[in-house]
């Protein structure tokens, strides 16, 4: 009988290339941690097969939290599932579309700060502020697995913002747009989290001074900058 602890190797969220990933709440959690890795450092490359029964004997585990993982993906649009093909990693995003994707980010994100700003309460704000990573800067040299962990941070701290400012139909449509993911795998470099930081901390102060008007301003900065951070991935 296979033993249903796993052997997980490097592709861990804690290190795409080094030791065995340390336990997880849950075996489905800990292989979707490390499917999740690959997928960002595009270990798995957009469009690459994803075979059930290889990721079986990488891991070691049944198939079952392996199923787990890559359905939790699937719904996160960063794996599809195609009949009688199998899994797969999802296709890049186009130029067009990450056109798109931004010009609704600019015009559904600012107006949704501006109103997380008038708001705002102290809980709000710290939980916020944790969402946020500013004060997880990257101290060591894994930044490949930074940049993983950033791009759950990201998605977390626009989402609640979104939360905060009350309309669950824009919420709901960002979110199922997947952006934070698929941007983030379009290209690595440290900037795209040193600078995003920065401007995090900028839409925090707004916050924190209950400033709609600031608040507006450095999201919509936020935004323009974070795509012309990413341009160049499609030159």
């Amino acid at each position: 009988m296979r033993s249903q602890k796993p052997i997980i190797p490097s592709h861990s969220a804690a290190d795409p290339g080094g030791p065995a990933i340390h336990r997880a709440a849950s075996l489905a959690e800990e292989v979707y941690e490390a499917i999740f890795a690959q997928l960002m450092a595009l270990k798995i490359p957009p469009g690459g097969r994803i075979t059930v029964d290889a990721l079986v004997r990488e891991f070691n585990v049944s198939q079952t939290p392996i199923r787990e993982a890559l359905g939790r993906l699937e719904g996160e649009g960063l794996v599809v599932k195609t009949h009688l093909v199998g899994y797969s990693a999802a296709p890049q995003v186009s130029r067009r579309r990450f056109t798109e994707l931004y010009q609704l980010r600019l015009l559904l994100e600012p107006d949704a700060a501006r109103g997380a700003a008038a708001v705002m309460t102290d809980a709000a704000l710290q939980a916020l502020t944790e969402a946020a990573g500013v004060m997880s800067r990257p101290d060591g040299p894994d930044a490949r697995a930074r940049y993983s962990q950033f791009a759950r941070e990201d998605a977390l701290f626009h989402d609640k913002i979104l939360a905060v400012a009350g309309n669950e139909l824009i919420r709901e449509t960002l979110a199922h747009q997947h952006t934070h993911f698929h941007i983030f795998r379009l290209m690595f470099h440290s900037r795209v989290t040193e600078e995003a930081l920065d401007e995090h901390a900028a839409i925090l102060a707004a916050f924190a001074r209950h400033d709609p008007d600031e608040a507006e301003r450095a999201m919509h900065s936020h935004i323009e900058r974070s795509r012309d951070r990413l341009l160049p991935a499609f030159d």
